[in-house]
């Protein structure tokens, strides 16, 4: 009973629209069946190659990339809400060509499509939470709404493991239906906040404050910023390799490496859901950088340990680990962005989470398709566990860093 209450006491008093949004998260979750199977849709129904595959997953997140940053424009430009509802129906309309074109190569170049659309609904959400939210709440809001994701993907792989397996164009019906549902909710009960209501839930500092120019000159006017994007793009590179190498490693050692691979995302889910609000309470008291850093410790834990695995049971334990690396990942490296954002370029600054997570996505595919071509898939989790110990190191001397210029600040 204490930890119930200790969970509601942590996501108690947040602004209204912040639980709509959670409840969006978790619809669009649990309906969300085509983006972890599509490796194994282009090799497995479509019989691609898996150099085919890695260049349209690789395109795949490059549209990501471009649908980012349009996003964060129109966010700045038209409201989240307008933008949320109008590319959410855009998505919906690709899911359901994906229905009557399944078993054609074509259905490749509307996913690719599909996660444009989405992308730029992502800058529109980050900006409202940000604007919902101040530097004293904001890290609950942010854990919250990651947690309703997590409640989705708890159950939401394992229906479309077994949809995959039996009823494969009911995966892209799931996500047409999910993504329609959320996009209702967002037409009725989300509401574009003015200039005026941000500024009642601020708390600002100089970081948040209106600034004038382009994005460009925000940024450089934040070194520890830009330096904090880079790395942010190294951890979404390690962390790709669930959608990438873990089923293709699954699948050179198990005959039902879907089923697997959808336990997996479903033991993902439940630590997720299990562990989210007890991380957040241990690491509330850190800074977001130095909780990035402890991440990729976990991150190396996790997935270098697949180099010796070989039985599922190992599989869904490294999941365990790698899993305390993602929460802290995702709890805090939006939180640290939205800090040092100013509202007047929000959705241009925001998007840069998304743009870097999909641009770790993009080249973690085709970089990790050449390396696995030439030392095998089993080598890559070295690989992996080298970069994720040089990405913590890096975050731990950024987090110094920024330490001694808030001290020299005081």
């Amino acid at each position: 009973m204490s930890i119930i209450n200790s969970i509601f006491k942590t996501y108690r008093g947040l602004p209204k629209q912040i639980y709509i949004l959670f409840m969006i998260n978790v619809i669009n979750a649990l309906g969300a069946f085509v983006g972890p199977f599509m490796t194994l849709y282009l090799s497995d129904i479509l019989k691609l190659s898996n150099k085919t595959t890695a260049v349209f997953v690789t395109a795949s997140f490059c549209s990501a990339l471009l649908g980012a940053l349009i996003g964060g424009k129109l966010t700045d430009t038209f409201g989240s809400k307008k933008i949320m509802i109008i590319f959410q129906c855009l998505t919906v309309l690709c899911y359901i060509t994906c229905i009557f074109i399944s078993r054609s190569t074509i259905v490749s170049y509307f996913l690719i499509l599909s996660r444009f659309f989405n992308s730029v609904v992502q800058p529109a959400v980050a900006a409202l939470m940000a604007n919902l939210t101040n530097t004293s709440n904001r890290k609950n809001a942010y854990s919250l709404l990651y947690l309703g994701t997590n409640i989705g993907f708890s159950i939401g792989p394992m229906i479309a493991g077994y949809l995959f397996e039996h009823y494969t164009n009911m995966i892209f019906v799931g996500n047409a239906i999910a993504v329609f549902i959320s996009m209702i909710i967002v037409l009725f009960f989300i509401k574009n906040i003015s200039k005026d209501k941000i500024l009642e839930y601020k708390k600002f500092n100089d970081e948040e404050s209106e600034k004038s120019g382009s994005l460009l000159k925000v940024l450089l006017k934040r070194p520890m910023l830009i330096a904090f994007c880079v790395l942010l793009l190294l951890y979404s590179f390690i962390y790709s390799q669930i959608n990438y190498c873990i089923p293709l490693y699954a699948k050179s050692l198990f005959d039902n490496s879907s089923v697997i691979f959808g336990n997996i995302m479903v033991i993902n889910g439940i630590s997720v859901i299990s562990l989210t609000t007890i991380i957040v309470a241990f690491t509330k008291k850190y800074s977001s950088i130095f909780n990035l850093s402890l991440s990729g410790i976990f991150y190396a834990i996790g997935f270098g340990m697949l180099y010796f695995v070989k039985i599922p049971i190992w599989f869904y334990f490294s999941t365990l680990i790698w899993t305390i690396g993602e929460v802290l990942n995702s709890t805090n490296s939006g939180v640290y962005v939205a800090n040092h954002s100013p509202y007047s370029h929000r959705g241009r600054v925001l998007s840069l989470v998304p743009f870097l997570h999909s641009a770790g996505f993009a080249l973690g595919p085709f970089l990790m398709n050449i390396f696995i071509d030439n030392s095998g898939v089993k080598n890559a989790w070295l690989l992996i566990f080298i970069l994720s110990i040089a990405a913590s190191f890096l975050t731990f001397l950024l987090s110094k860093a920024e330490n001694i210029l808030i001290a020299k600040s005081i």
